[in-house]
């Protein structure tokens, strides 16, 4: 039974104005730019009936709601998400939008603030150069650039673009740009090269002014080598950079500083960089003033022009890297007065910062680690398994510092990151250490947070804490498996984790940047490699459907998730030749293309069943994809594909009698429940089997990654919602919160604590169960038939052992939140949604109701 009230509020104001998913972007290349908002408004039903957006070049105009580039006229529509119509945009143009909306009554909601974006080079041609130092590939010191020039008038506005080939920092009169760590992102460089754009403002002065770059290898020279290949990229070379700084003046005249001939060029104290190993740096080589006008930089030397990497020099349009947490270490060990140890209590990606006085010449080692050995001591056998050094020049994860020796030194490196816990501090001479003088700072894609789950449960809450730490540890602008042994972009990683990605954090614009780099890597013929970006490793024969449907996987889910077709339209044709390439060798709909359950337990799945139901996954969503897109002849075509496809599985692998597939292990039963490949008529049946299973392993789950994707949410989605939470809460191997028992503070790559290999201690491919927490307990899910939660599907289930949970997504219409707690024998439950969207609840025993949006307060009550 249901007892409900609804509660009411104030009118509203339109809010969160964005465009291309960011605020306020300076430097896009976006020729129609995407226009989303949202609606504050409490009010029971609040809905946007009309909207008016006004796009112009004076933001005191379109403010009163003049608009010179594009006035879209009222249109009486509840979306919020347009793109941009109006006049062509011309480069290097701030342009100024708002939005008007009324709601249900017709009345105007309060004014949006005014809103801008600033267009790039948008195709046109750079005025720069690209220049480098002209030393080969294997030279270890990192080049430094310089260049002095005059703004002879007062200044209005400066921009920089900057293109690179490898990483760099950009100074100007002596101060570092920006606060982006390890920019440009790493990409296929010979297809594509992105550029950055800075607000250099503030940072000109009339008259003298002197510009720096220092550039770092990245993934473009990578000195290292290892089993990945990285070192044998076809694009390898010198890292080089292309800038120009645009300054336009009070007056209104402009002028353009650019990279060319006349830069010069030296070394300094970055005597090697490597984004695989460390950094070295030896103070004594400090250029003191290096990047002022007053330097003297007679010594220096010219530089060479290069050719570009790639044709493609676009704009990076995402949230960029940054050091967004500082850490400080919960002790210190002193060994002796040569040695300490510093623990930061926690798991990260990201880079230490040692402040320390020691005599010139000094050496110290910095060693970074996430175990310690018996003696105390931190040991990296876990991740340098596939490090394949020459000789001792570059320890793996440790930063060498050599001193000056004029009292206190810092260093922080430039151009490398690391995954680890603890660092170890080595010195060539006795020196001083405590807490205050080691930092941490958690490094990642600064990717805003939108979803957060809270339970009577602690395991619960530090569960998806881990879960959130070891996902943030693995975007570096695109989804990485670990963050020391590997750092490589691996598909199933990404498409394991991307709802769970979906909820937690607002990544839209790292996801479809990531997609244009499969575009980059696939093949004529519709192969993928499953690292991506790659070197040229991952072509093998086990890169199959299992990986690389993340080209089907990652659009869909971001068109579930935001409510926008662009990721699937963009991503459309290279949908299409993956799965004509599947079809190919898979003549009789099943393929054993494909890595299978990587790292189960103890039970091994048929590599075949799983690999044909990823493929069977892939045609689904080309199906809806050329539905949604208009291709009528491919919707139809590929809907048969599927439906042949699902008819060779269940032919083959389906025991109707038994209701059991293959050989009947959690994954072969899960799988198929997840992916809606079992006949309807036979849902129960294969449900029951797979509880039945659970309980034989003990109540404990015997998967492996693919495993690990679908079994909480096969069972909590078919009737054993309790189940999926026993297996989901456990605190014993194997488990999540087994890991978390044992002090894990990120998710690990094997269940097994004692495994021997494949242990990564921060690793993201057993990360679906963050998603779950959302959908399988606060039962929040998209409904794609009004995408983006225009529409929320709210499925809570009230599990046996949990008193209360709550979970909070912010989704493109504003937050949604699921909250219920036990109350007797029945659960009191809160639901709000935000205006302009709606939602059915669906609850256990069946009964549901659509809710408008607005806060409501329901009393569930069971019968008996």
């Amino acid at each position: 039974m249901l007892s409900y009230i609804s509660v009411s509020a104030a009118e509203g104001i339109v809010y969160d104005l964005r465009c291309e998913y960011l605020d306020n972007p300076i430097g896009i290349d976006a020729p129609n730019p995407r226009f989303t908002w949202k609606i504050r408004d409490d009010r029971m039903g609040a809905r946007q009936t009309t909207y008016r957006i006004v796009v112009g070049l004076d933001s005191v105009a379109v403010g009163e709601g003049k608009a010179d580039q594009w006035d879209s006229g009222e249109r009486a529509s509840d979306v919020n998400l347009v793109c941009y119509d109006g006049k062509m945009l011309k480069p290097f143009t701030r342009y100024y939008w708002t939005i008007q909306g009324k709601d249900a009554t017709g009345r105007l909601y309060s004014d949006a603030s005014v809103a801008s974006f600033e267009t790039g080079l948008m195709g046109s041609k750079w005025k720069g150069a690209w220049i480098s130092d002209g030393h080969g590939i294997d030279h270890r010191p990192a080049p430094y650039f310089r260049k002095t020039f005059q703004a002879g008038k007062p200044i209005k506005q400066a921009r920089a673009y900057m293109a690179v080939a490898g990483l760099y920092e950009l100074f100007l009169n002596g101060e570092r740009v920006g606060n982006h760590r390890l920019d440009p992102m790493y990409t296929r460089f010979d297809r594509r090269t992105l550029y950055v754009t800075h607000d250099v403002t503030a940072l000109i002065k009339q008259g003298a002014n002197a510009v720096g770059v220092v550039l770092g290898n990245g993934w473009y020279n990578h000195q290292a080598m290892a089993v990945w290949n990285f070192d044998r990229a076809p694009w390898r070379n010198r890292p080089a950079f292309c800038l120009d700084l645009h300054i336009t003046y009070e007056d209104g005249t402009t002028e353009t500083i650019v990279s060319e001939r006349d830069w010069k060029t030296s070394s300094g104290a970055i005597v090697s960089n490597n984004i695989y190993t460390a950094e070295h740096y030896d103070g004594r080589l400090e250029q003191a003033g290096w990047n002022t006008v007053d330097f003297d930089d007679s010594k220096w030397r010219g530089v060479s022009y290069r050719s570009a990497p790639s044709r493609q020099v676009v704009a990076q349009t995402l949230h960029p890297i940054r050091n967004v947490e500082e850490i400080r270490p919960k002790a210190v060990t002193r060994f002796d007065d040569t040695t300490y140890l510093f623990d930061l209590g926690r798991n990260i990606a990201g880079v230490s910062k040692l402040t320390v006085s020691g005599a010139a010449g000094t050496v110290l080692r910095l060693k970074h680690g996430e175990r310690l050995g018996k003696d105390g001591r931190v040991d990296l056998s876990n991740i340098d398994v596939y490090y394949r050094p020459v000789d001792d020049t570059d320890p793996f994860q440790t930063d060498i510092v050599t001193l000056k020796g004029e009292g206190p030194e810092t260093f922080m490196p430039s151009f490398n990151y690391k995954g680890f816990r603890y660092v170890e501090v080595t010195s060539s001479q006795p020196i001083q250490l405590d807490t205050t003088d080691l930092v941490g700072y958690f490094m990642h894609s600064d990717v805003p947070a939108v979803g957060q789950i809270r339970s009577s449960n602690p395991l619960i809450d530090r569960i998806a804490w881990a879960t959130n730490n070891a996902y943030l540890s693995n975007l570096f602008g695109y989804p990485t498996d670990c963050p020391q042994r590997e750092k490589n972009g691996w598909t199933g990683d990404g498409h394991f984790a991307i709802e769970t990605a979906l909820y937690n954090f607002d990544g839209i614009t790292v996801y479809e940047k990531w997609m244009a780099d499969h575009r980059d890597e696939q093949q004529p013929n519709g192969v993928l490699p499953d690292i991506i970006p790659t070197g040229g490793w991952g072509y093998g024969t086990a890169n199959g459907t299992d990986w690389t449907s993340t080209i089907a996987i990652i659009p869909w889910n971001l068109y579930l998730f935001y409510g926008d077709t662009k990721p699937l339209s963009e991503n459309y044709e290279a949908i299409k030749r993956y799965v004509d390439y599947v079809t190919q060798i898979s003549p009789n709909g099943l393929t054993t293309w494909g890595r299978g359950d990587w790292v189960p337990v103890k039970s091994q799945s048929s590599l075949e069943l799983t690999s044909s139901i990823y493929y069977y996954v892939d045609a689904v969503i080309l199906s809806k994809a050329a539905g949604l897109l208009g291709k009528k002849d491919d919707h139809e075509q590929y809907k048969r594909l599927a439906d042949f496809i699902k008819q060779a599985i269940n032919d083959k692998y389906l025991n109707q009698e038994t209701g059991i597939y293959a050989s009947g292990t959690q994954t072969e039963l899960s799988m198929p429940l997840m992916w809606h490949v079992v006949p309807e008529a036979l849902v129960a049946k294969v449900a029951q089997r797979l509880a039945e299973r659970v309980e034989v392993d003990g109540n404990h789950i015997d998967v492996g990654v693919l495993g690990a994707k679908a079994v909480l949410n096969a069972l909590s989605e078919n009737g054993y919602a309790d189940l999926a939470y026993t297996l989901a809460s456990r605190d014993t191997y194997p488990s999540w919160g087994a890991w978390v028992a044992a002090g894990a503070t990120t998710l690990l790559e094997n269940w097994d604590l004692n495994a021997t290999r494949d242990i990564s201690d921060n690793h993201m491919m057993f990360g679906e169960i963050g998603a779950w927490f959302f959908k399988g307990l606060g039962g929040i899910k998209p409904d794609e038939n009004q995408p983006g939660f225009k529409h929320v599907r709210i499925e809570p289930h009230f599990v046996k052992g949990l008193d209360h949970f709550e979970a909070t997504f912010e989704g493109p219409y504003g937050a949604i939140t699921s909250r219920w707690k036990k109350k007797g024998k029945g659960v009191d439950i809160e639901i709000i949604l935000p205006a302009n969207s709606t939602a059915t609840l669906v609850l256990p025993n069946g009964e549901q109701r659509v809710l408008p949006a607005g806060s409501h307060r329901i009393a569930w009550r069971t019968k008996s």
